[in-house]
């Protein structure tokens, strides 16, 4: 999306039947960029939604002359929607926060200072709002996920980063891949910082994980990357003729 260009960060925000929150996308994340470390700009990137999230998408980047939007014709899940953030983004920063807002827009800037020295920079939700069953399901797969990968990461799930896009642009993506950033980060020998960030409870909207894909799929994708980390392809190049 060639109109990212002139931004030093493009803020990814997948939405996937956030109608009721979208106001509030508008007005936080409106207010943010004004004081954002970086030149910023929003890409909300419509995963298939069927209510009306695209009408007020739509209606938002009209409003807004720093908010971009592109559609998937589909819904295809998070992972899918970020790459296609990804993708788009020609900024050489991406950031990634949910629509749900769980996650402060301001605590960009908590990040962002570190962003040129670290492939990755990440969140950690220190006092989280979620409830009792979603912090131990969340604890199981984060302690399963770190023997699987050897990432090191506290907290995969956080919905706060800041990547370098052409890193954002080379690591491999699946279905799944949004908890295994720190994972894949890693095999284009990039590095990562964490930075304990605020957490807030759902307010609107209806959360879009239960027990299948916050426990037993990520145990499942922990399989996948291994197996991909063992064929993963990266090279340099040495020498080569003149053109």
């Amino acid at each position: 999306m060639q109109q990212t260009a002139s931004y030093e960060l493009t803020i990814i925000v997948p939405v996937y039947n956030e109608e009721d929150n979208l106001d509030r996308v508008e007005e936080r994340l409106g207010a943010f960029l004004p004081h954002s470390e970086a030149r910023a700009c929003v890409l909300l990137v419509n995963d298939g939604s069927s209510d009306h999230s695209l009408e007020k998408i739509r209606a938002i980047c009209q409003r807004n002359s720093d908010f971009y939007y592109l559609s998937l014709t589909h819904n295809s899940g998070l992972s899918t929607a970020m790459k296609a953030g990804f993708d788009a983004a020609q900024s050489e920063w991406v950031g990634y926060i949910d629509s749900d807002l769980q996650t402060d827009p301001e605590d960009f800037n908590l990040l962002l200072p570190f962003r040129r020295e670290y492939a990755l920079v990440t969140g950690i939700r220190a006092q989280r709002k979620d409830t009792g069953f979603k912090r131990v399901q969340s604890k199981i797969a984060n302690g399963f996920r770190r023997m699987m990968t050897g990432d090191k990461a506290t907290d995969t799930g956080c919905p706060l980063k800041v990547l370098q896009t052409s890193v954002a642009k080379r690591i491999p993506f699946f279905d799944g891949m949004h908890r295994f950033l720190p994972a894949l980060v890693a095999l284009e020998d990039g590095q990562m910082k964490e930075l304990p960030v605020r957490h807030y409870p759902r307010v609107a909207g209806v959360s879009k994980y239960h027990l299948w894909n916050r426990l037993v799929g990520p145990f499942k994708d922990c399989f996948a990357y291994r197996w991909m980390k063992n064929r993963y392809i990266k090279y340099q190049i040495a020498e080569a003729s003149e053109a």
